[in-house]
């Protein structure tokens, strides 16, 4: 049950309450502590919740044991996660009926359950700590591992952990201009995708003739498979609230949002909770800490657009406006939300803030390399062992993220490539896997940083294709409102539907590039100038691929649907039967332990033969 505490009128009751919880706390003996995150939600780890609960008041562990439902730990496809403190026992694809296992053997007898421990999927090998699973080992995790230790409905665990120490050390012994020399100093830039140094935007916001001001953190995170900014407001809001804190004293602001998808139901929950909770203990409001410093947090959800994610569109949906972006001739950090100076920074970026005030920039500078500093968190997914959220210093190679962090290849084939950024990244071949982490690398070799996406792909993934899909999504996110995006991206996906249906003509491909070029250098915004990076990438790594689709008319990768026909191998076929059961367009004839034929007029490619067959003997020509 929360403990209901007074509003904290000084500085010195801040550390006081501090200290009297964790008094409170010192009586546990146990903490269990299980993943609430949305991708553990999604494999009953709610179940898994109320179980376990169940347990403990059963065996009357109630106080001493304490039931821990946090955030996201990262590793979401091993979920539900349980871990165990102390021994940082770690368990995973946890079931409510584990439950009775886990409280009367590992919590009461400190025994280990051998079928819930992780397996190393390159060893075999069982691992029974957090801390040994090689996923976590490669990391280094500043703000992810935050999650783990709260429950993001309590202030008191934040408070116990830590927080809230950084805001008063700004308010009491730092000035605005002390503040923002420190966020210069760290290195710290945006991680939302276009890597501006927040120091300098903090400074141009604070130097803004205006007495009304607005600091504005986006949640708003679009991008297919990004899902870092999700976890750390669902897990951890409090910390991103105090960063935000920070950053209103710094520039002066009276008043804050957190823009967050309305796609986040969790997400907004959780922040609405947090900042009740921080307006009740004093943290947000009038005279804050009984300090001159006034500042207020609002929740605004987002308009359901992947464009709403640009400064001045997420702006324009704040004010009710429709969510299009507009010239940047003025920056918003003199004309942002209702012409006033803003500084707006994305999820991650302020959560950074409270660990450089408390540690000091050249504790953050030290991480990284000279122009990117910091850790960068990444949502690993594609064509490999381990996905989820994983957390890097800056500079780390792409090699290490993607072999021993992800496990390498899931299947036995080749690795190919690396898209980062998300829709607006581009795609990287494994010659180029020695490339670090870095917003400066990456831009030059024709990808970015951007918020975090990372997607691996194998030799089944046709590259051509790739681009169509982000194509086909920035078609569909594009506002329309200036010509380059919106004409440019529906000529760009025109001739690569083309390319990939084989009407491809090798002249196309020039027409492309000068295209791309064109709608990169004119777009109004972000999403118009990235737009092509896909296509530039794939054009400049792979055009291989694309010559074979338009000159032999044929899909390496076996992808491209009008490009390809399906035959079954007369040596490999023992006619079982499976393949001519499973397909629903009736294209598949033969009898019993004879040799079956795919008729291709009737077939639609849809590749249900082929998955079904344990024998292998559909090919791809």
């Amino acid at each position: 049950m929360p403990i209901k505490m007074s509003r904290l009128n000084s500085i010195r009751e801040v550390e006081h309450l501090r200290e009297w919880l964790r008094e409170q706390r010192k009586n546990i003996t146990t903490t269990v502590m299980v993943c609430g995150g949305t991708g553990c939600r999604a494999s009953r780890s709610q179940a898994v919740i109320d179980a376990i609960g169940d347990e403990l008041s059963r065996q009357g562990l109630n106080p001493s044991v304490r039931l821990c439902v946090t955030g996201c730990h990262g590793f979401c496809e091993q979920g539900p996660v349980v871990i165990i403190e102390p021994g940082n026992i770690f368990y995973c694809h946890v079931s409510p009926d584990d439950a009775f296992e886990i409280v009367y053997q590992t919590v009461m007898n400190e025994e280990i359950i051998e079928r819930l421990l992780y397996t190393d999927p390159v060893s075999g090998k069982k691992v029974r700590t957090e801390s040994e699973i090689p996923f976590y080992q490669a990391q280094d995790r500043q703000i992810l591992s935050q999650n783990r230790m709260v429950d993001p409905c309590s202030i008191e665990d934040y408070i116990v952990v830590g927080g809230y120490s950084a805001l008063p050390k700004a308010l009491n012994g730092m000035t605005p201009a002390d503040v923002i020399n420190e966020i210069k100093s760290s290195g710290l830039r945006g991680r939302g995708g276009g890597g501006f140094p927040a120091g300098r935007k903090w400074e141009e916001c604070w130097e803004a003739p205006d007495n009304e001001k607005y600091v504005i953190c986006n949640a708003d995170e679009g991008d297919p498979g990004a899902y870092m900014d999700r976890c750390i407001l669902e897990g951890n809001p409090h910390l991103v609230l105090e960063g935000m804190m920070i950053g209103a004293w710094a520039i002066a602001a009276q008043k804050g949002y957190i823009y967050v998808r309305n796609e986040y139901p969790l997400a907004v929950k959780h922040s609405l909770i947090a900042v009740e909770q921080a307006r009740e203990l004093g943290l947000l409001g009038e005279n804050i800490l009984g300090s001159s410093f006034s500042f207020d947090v609002d929740i605004a959800r987002g308009g359901g657009a992947f464009v709403c994610g640009e400064s001045t569109a997420l702006m324009a949906s704040i004010e009710g406006k429709v969510g299009e972006p507009r010239a940047k001739d003025v920056h918003t950090v003199v004309d942002g939300l209702y012409h006033k100076p803003t500084t707006l920074n994305n999820v991650e970026t302020w959560a950074n803030v409270p660990s450089i005030i408390l540690n000091g920039s050249s504790w953050f500078a030290s991480k990284g390399t000279q122009n990117s500093k910091g850790t960068k968190i990444l949502a690993l997914t594609g064509r490999i062992k381990n996905t989820g959220l994983v957390e890097i210093a800056m500079g780390t190679p792409i090699h290490d993220v993607v072999f021993n962090i992800g496990g390498g290849a899931v299947n036995g084939n080749l690795i190919k490539a690396v898209q980062t950024g998300g829709p607006s990244g581009g795609c990287l071949p494994v010659d180029k896997f020695d490339l670090a982490v870095d917003f400066d690398v990456l831009s030059e070799a024709g990808s970015m940083v951007g918020s975090g996406g990372m997607v691996v792909m194998d030799e089944e993934t046709c590259m051509v294709d790739v681009a169509k899909y982000f194509l086909e999504f920035l078609q569909d996110e594009s506002c329309g409102k200036c010509v380059p995006c919106r004409l440019g991206i529906d000529r760009m996906l025109e001739i690569i539907t083309d390319i990939t249906e084989g009407r491809g003509t090798p002249e196309q491909l020039d027409l492309l590039e000068e295209l791309a070029d064109t709608v990169a250098q004119t777009s109004l915004c972000g999403l118009g100038k990235t737009a092509p990076n896909p296509v530039l990438s794939t054009l400049r790594y792979f055009r291989s691929e694309y010559e074979v689709h338009i000159n032999e008319k044929r899909c390496p990768a076996g992808v491209c649907k009008a490009l390809i026909t399906y035959q079954i191998d007369p040596d490999k076929c023992t006619g079982c039967g499976v393949c001519l059961k499973g397909c629903v367009y009736n294209a598949i004839t033969g009898t019993k332990k004879q040799v079956h034929v795919i008729d291709t007029q009737l077939c639609e490619k849809c590749g249900i033969c082929r998955s079904e067959c344990k024998f292998d003997a559909i090919r791809v020509v």
